[in-house]
């Protein structure tokens, strides 16, 4: 009869092994994701910085990040360092330009002195513009004049 053939194909047989290649490739996405974000979760230094009104952004091209944390240790960036080795880093950063300024942010527990020191540490390296960071004041909204009294009908 035309109605077709009757001869049937043998269906596939069922693969028995996983494709590895899409797993892998989520895998490798996730593991350069971690990398990329895990330095920066961890590195960030905290610092209860102290208040001030009148704060800014700095905007010099050259400067050098130094940070005292409230148990007195001191940083370059995130980066631990101890006043020797920061001697050293101010000195070669006054070696290549003497204009470069010390961004220092210094924890409210930090006691003055060792400010101080840091600071004549610093002058002694060779630099001598050095900027206090601060976080800015909370702004407060003025008052509405109140009506005077002074004159009653």
């Amino acid at each position: 009869m035309p109605f077709g053939r009757l001869e049937r194909s043998p269906r596939p047989k069922p693969m028995s092994d996983i494709n590895m290649t899409p797993l892998i490739d989520v895998m490798l996405v996730l593991l350069v994701i971690f990398m990329i974000t895990a330095p920066l979760l961890s590195a960030s230094l905290k610092l209860d910085l102290p208040t001030a009104e009148g704060t800014s952004q700095s905007d010099v091209p050259d400067f050098i990040a130094v940070s005292i944390d409230a148990s007195g240790r001191y940083f370059i960036g995130d980066k631990r360092i101890d006043r020797t080795d920061l001697r050293v880093h101010i000195e070669h950063a006054a070696r290549r330009n003497p204009q470069t300024e010390v961004q220092l942010r210094a924890d409210t527990a930090v006691p003055y002195g060792q400010v101080a020191e840091l600071i004549g540490t610093v002058q002694a390296a060779g630099l001598s513009r050095i900027g206090f960071v601060a976080e800015p004041a909370p702004t407060s909204r003025p008052k509405a004049p109140q009506p005077r009294r002074d004159a009653e009908p």
